[in-house]
């Protein structure tokens, strides 16, 4: 079994690609090992010690090292965890946890206006078809939490989170590609 590494934008975060799919259906987010006990595989890479973050994407991993920390000493040891899980064939979650079914969690931050509906359906499409698959190939992923008054509101997961770039990334891309669209759009904000 060959893993593939591939950099990211975020300095921290190395994108892991297994070569065969992670994530059937959505993407799970493991920012710290107390969220990483649903999963052994993430609860070894977080045994590690200098990790600080793990993502399942549909065909990646990513993994976030602790700052200070140099990839070239973590890559070995993480890369001996994948092989390890994926050789053997283990679960990706424990059998019968709630997460062994994961999906990205959408649900809205507050009540949205139910005229906002229409609106509300093309920044979701935007986001899926045009937006996600973008930010997957970064090792991440992109989470709608809302619209109100003509903000929308995402969540950053993955290696986009604590990105030095996710804030260009919202402002210069996101936000405008969603104004183009849809013209309700006035603001992005990350949440």
């Amino acid at each position: 079994m060959l893993i593939e590494t591939e950099s990211t934008p975020n300095p921290m975060t190395v994108k892991f690609l297994p070569g065969r799919t992670v994530m059937d259906v959505g993407t799970r987010d493991f920012p710290t090992p107390e969220a990483a006990a649903s999963s052994p595989l993430a609860d070894a890479l977080f045994a590690i010690g200098d990790v600080t973050g793990v993502f399942f994407g549909r065909d990646f991993i990513s993994v976030t090292a602790a700052p200070g920390i140099e990839w070239s000493l973590l890559k070995g040891d993480v890369i001996t965890i994948l092989l390890d899980h994926f050789s053997a064939g283990m679960p990706l979650f424990h059998a019968g946890s709630a997460s062994d079914i994961a999906v990205a969690d959408d649900t809205p931050m507050f009540a949205e206006n139910p005229e906002d509906a229409d609106i509300v359906e093309q920044i979701q499409d935007l986001i899926a078809t045009r937006i996600r698959p973008a930010v997957n190939g970064d090792g991440g992923d992109i989470v709608y939490r809302g619209f109100d008054q003509g903000k929308v509101y995402l969540t950053m997961q993955g290696a986009c989170a604590g990105c030095p770039s996710s804030t260009a990334t919202l402002k210069n891309g996101i936000e405008q590609l969603l104004k183009y669209y849809v013209p309700e759009v006035t603001e992005v904000r990350a949440v």
